[in-house]
């Protein structure tokens, strides 16, 4: 079996660019990757194309030769935008493996570990009723601690165990990090007042502490008693959770802006965070995941895998979480079955909370070129934050 083409398709989905990646075979198979760092589609095209070269007529079973090959060829090693690329193709790859073989791609990880994956949804993108008030999510994107007891209340009639919240956003105008997380805090309070400990309450600061900050924060937090704050600091501060730690309690996570094994390693080794959120598609695949699961494992470190795009990160994340033992919460934004069900059709479902088995060999998820052709990338300006002194704060 040989590589026949490498292809990048970015497509244009409702509140997300979906970089997806194509590995054709001459046996008539194709795998299907997606690509992370989607605001940057071109950017990743350009990266495809440059490695398609080093690919054709390359045997596609030989995975982690080829992502030696990828990773470490032009004497450089892969940033996060080339870790994005080859996330896409080594994902790919597997899918094709699991196509030849007759097997679900948990299977080739070595078996599945639980009977399905439990979700976690980001609260501003989660299902609202038919009934409710059209006004809740602009109300809870701006802080308001009723709108945010209401989502609670909501999501836990529908089954859900987990509710995550995020500094509250500008509508354009200037964001402060420390009001906004004075905002958020007022509406941590609310819903645990309003469900008591019947869900787990999660945080994402989103890289919009300082350190200083982060501390003051997590201190007022404590009595809350939270599940996880996520990325209160940089990401290019690693040294920084260091600091973190030694002043509170609260479990903590990052990595969703690393970009490989070296990048998280000194975090587990120095066992800075309690759960690593490897994002599949920026950070090498699923070949390099499944190593920094297990580097986190021997720190009884869990994953909670980071998902911000679409069904093919998820079907990745989905088998990954099948395939090792500390895996935590999947993380869901964009349901896997209603996102451009025309382009993507999905072995698995999202039944409640719970992401289902895929028996499907490979992913399990079937791409339709022709639909794909209907959703052409839109180029758009992502999103800025500024403080009211004009300076540039982290989105």
């Amino acid at each position: 079996m040989k590589i026949t083409d490498v292809e990048c398709i970015p497509l244009q989905a409702p509140g997300r660019t979906l970089v997806i990646v194509l590995v054709s075979t001459d046996v008539g198979l194709t795998g299907i990757g997606e690509a992370g760092l989607q605001r940057r589609p071109r950017a990743i095209a350009g990266v495809v194309d440059h490695l398609r070269r080093w690919l054709v007529g390359e045997d596609p079973r030989r995975i982690e030769h080829l992502w030696q090959r990828m990773y470490r060829g032009g004497f450089y090693p892969a940033d996060r935008l080339i870790g994005s690329a080859i996330a896409g193709i080594d994902i790919a790859l597997w899918d094709i493996l699991g196509q030849a073989l007759g097997a679900p791609v948990y299977q080739l990880l070595g078996g599945r570990c639980r009977d399905y994956v439990q979700c976690f949804l980001n609260t501003a993108y989660a299902p609202v009723h038919a009934h409710e008030d059209r006004d809740l999510s602009r109300f809870l994107s701006q802080g308001d601690p009723a709108a945010a007891a209401e989502r609670a209340r909501q999501l836990l009639e529908e089954g859900h165990q987990y509710f995550r919240l995020s500094p509250p956003a500008p509508g354009g105008g200037p964001f402060e990090p420390r009001r906004a997380a004075r905002q958020l805090l007022e509406q941590l309070r609310a819903v645990r007042a309003a469900v008591g400990d019947k869900m787990e309450l999660m945080v994402d600061l989103h890289t919009r502490l300082v350190p200083p900050d982060a501390i003051w924060f997590c201190r007022e937090a404590e009595p809350l008693n939270l599940f996880v704050v996520e990325d209160p600091i940089r990401s290019e501060f690693v040294e920084g959770y260091r600091q973190l730690r030694r002043h509170t309690r609260l479990p903590l996570a990052a990595g969703e802006q690393w970009a490989s094994k070296w990048e998280f390693r000194q975090a587990i080794e120095e066992n800075l965070i309690d759960f690593a959120r490897v994002d599949l598609c920026i950070a090498g695949g699923l070949t390099e995941a499944k190593k920094i699961a297990a580097l986190a494992e021997t720190h009884l470190i869990r994953i909670l895998p980071h998902n911000p795009l679409g069904p093919v990160c998820t079907a990745a994340s989905l088998h990954l979480d099948l395939a090792i033992d500390n895996a935590g919460p999947q993380e869901i934004i964009f349901h896997p079955n209603q996102t451009l069900p025309d382009v993507f059709e999905c072995a698995f479902q999202l039944e409640g909370t719970h992401l289902s088995l895929p028996e499907a060999p490979g992913l399990g998820i079937r791409f339709n070129r022709e639909a794909a052709r209907r959703y052409p990338l839109i180029d758009s300006e992502p999103p800025h934050f500024h403080t009211e002194d004009g300076a540039y704060t982290n989105y």
